[in-house]
C-alpha cells in the first residue's frame, strides 16, 4: 500500500526513541507533502513527494491523502471495557451532587458492576466488549490495555481475563491484559481485608499465571479502597508471578499511592488528579510513566491532573481513556487528546505524543507502535482534510478520523 500526497505525516520520531520526557514531549516531527509505503504490515519507507522513487509510483494499491494528515494510531493504555452493563442510573446521582464515595456507599460503583458481571456469561461479556472495542478502533485506537476488576471472585476475575484473551485472538491490534482484582473489597470481605488479599494471592494469582492470562497487576490504592500497605503486599505478590505493576494512584487524594508504585517499579501510575511536590519528586527519579485520564475528571467533576507540572519536572506523561461504565463511559481518544489540550493545558504536540508514543510505552510496545518509523507496525489513521495538525484536538466532539489502517490493511470493522 502506498499513501501519497499526505499533507502532514505526524509523529516521525527516530525508531530508537521509545519514550518522551520534558521538552521532548513538545517535539512532534511532521513531514509535509509526504508519501508512505507499507509492506507486509510494516512501515517500509516514507519521504517527501518531491523525492518519491519512480518505481513505487506504479503500485496498484494507492491512497491519495491530499489535504489530509496521517497519524500513528492512538495507544490507549488504560481501559476497563469488559463489563456486563452500563451504569446510567448513577448518572443522575452524580448530577445531584453525590460523590464517588457516596454512590459506592449506596450500592453503586464498582460493586454494582461486579454484581452484574458475576451473572453474565463469558460469551455475553465477549460480545459486548467486542462492540466497544470495534468502536474504539474506528475512532483511531490501534493498541489497548484492558483490566479485569469487575469480577471480585476467583471465578469472575478469571472469566474476565479469559474474555480479554479472546479479544486478543479476534482483533488485529495488540491488547495487554491487567489483573485488577484489587479494585474494591467485596461485601463479604468488607471487614476482612486480609482475607480478600489472601484470596487474590493464593487462589487467583496461581491460576492466572498457569493460564498466562495477564501481563500486569493493578491495585486501586485509595482511601476507602486499598491502603498503601495492602497495595505493596499485592504488587509484591504479583511480581513473584511475573506480573509487572500498574496502579490506580492519587485519584481522590495524595495518599502515597504513587510512591508505592514507584517503589515496586510500576510501568505506570494512572490518574494522578491529586499530586504534590513529593509525588512529582518520586516520579522524576524513576522510569515510571504518569498516565493521565482527563475524561474521568471531565465526567466526575473532579480536578484535572497537573500535566504541565509533571512535564516541567521531566516526568514522562501518557494520556488514556479510562473507558469504564462508572466514571468514563467513552473510549474516544480524540476527545481525550482534546481534553489534554483544553483542560490539562498541554500543547497539541504534547497531547498527541502522550496518546501515541508514550501510550505505547505505558504498554511496553513502543518499539513497534506509537510513531511513524521504518520497521514499525503500520497501525495508522488518515484524517479528513484538515487545515493543520492542531485542528484535530481543536475540533472536539467532531471526528476527523476517516480511514483506519491496521497491520497495513484498511479496517472497516
Amino acid at each position: 500500500m502506498l499513501i501519497t500526497n499526505i499533507k502532514g505525516l505526524v509523529g516521525v520520531h527516530p525508531k530508537d526513541k521509545l519514550l518522551l520526557r520534558g521538552n521532548e514531549m513538545s517535539n512532534l516531527p511532521i513531514l509535509e507533502n509526504a508519501w508512505l509505503l507499507v509492506e507486509d504490515g510494516l512501515i517500509k519507507d516514507f519521504g517527501e513527494m518531491s523525492k518519491i522513487p519512480a518505481l513505487i509510483l506504479n503500485l496498484s494499491s494507492q491512497i491519495s491523502a491530499k489535504g489530509k494528515f496521517v497519524f500513528p494510531s492512538w495507544c490507549d493504555s488504560h481501559t476497563h471495557i469488559v463489563f456486563a452493563a452500563s451504569r446510567e442510573e448513577e448518572f443522575a446521582m452524580k448530577i445531584q451532587g453525590k460523590t464517588y464515595e457516596e454512590i459506592a456507599a449506596a450500592g453503586g460503583g464498582i460493586l454494582n458492576s461486579a454484581d452484574k458481571l458475576q451473572h453474565a456469561s463469558e460469551n455475553e461479556l465477549f460480545e459486548s466488549a467486542s462492540s466497544r472495542l470495534k468502536n474504539m478502533i474506528l475512532q483511531g485506537t490501534g493498541a489497548v490495555e484492558i483490566k479485569s476488576g469487575y469480577g471480585l471472585t476467583v471465578e469472575s476475575e478469571i472469566k474476565m481475563l479469559r474474555v480479554i484473551q479472546r479479544l486478543k485472538a479476534n482483533f488485529p491490534i495488540p491488547i495487554k491484559a491487567t489483573f485488577l482484582a484489587a479494585h474494591a473489597y467485596p461485601k463479604e470481605f468488607k471487614d476482612n481485608h486480609q482475607g480478600y488479599i489472601d484470596l487474590i494471592i493464593h487462589e487467583m494469582l496461581p491460576q492466572i499465571a498457569e493460564e498466562k492470562l495477564a501481563d500486569y497487576i493493578d491495585v486501586f490504592c485509595e482511601k476507602g479502597f486499598f491502603s498503601v500497605e495492602e497495595t505493596d503486599q499485592i504488587l509484591k505478590a504479583g511480581a513473584k508471578f511475573g506480573l509487572k505493576a500498574k496502579i490506580h494512584a492519587n485519584q481522590l487524594s495524595a495518599s502515597g499511592a504513587v510512591e508505592v508504585g514507584v517503589k515496586n517499579y510500576a510501568v505506570s501510575v494512572d490518574h494522578l488528579e491529586e499530586t504534590n511536590q513529593h509525588t512529582i519528586n518520586s516520579l522524576k527519579t524513576s522510569n515510571t510513566i504518569a498516565t493521565l485520564l482527563p475524561s474521568c475528571s471531565f465526567y466526575l467533576g473532579i480536578p484535572f491532573a497537573d500535566a504541565k507540572g509533571l512535564i516541567t519536572e521531566n516526568v514522562p506523561v501518557a494520556l488514556a481513556s479510562d473507558y469504564n461504565p462508572g466514571s468514563t463511559p467513552s473510549g474516544n481518544m480524540n476527545f481525550v487528546v482534546s481534553l489534554g489540550c483544553i483542560k490539562l493545558k498541554m500543547q497539541p504536540e504534547q497531547a498527541i505524543n502522550a496518546a501515541t508514543l508514550n501510550g505505547a510505552a505505558a504498554m511496553e510496545i513502543s518499539s513497534e507502535y506509537g510513531s511513524i518509523s521504518i520497521g514499525k507496525k503500520a497501525n495508522l489513521f488518515i484524517t479528513k482534510p484538515m487545515p493543520s495538525m492542531a485542528y484535530l484536538p481543536y475540533s472536539f466532539g467532531e471526528t476527523q478520523v476517516e480511514t483506519i489502517i491496521l497491520n497495513g490493511e484498511i479496517y472497516n470493522g
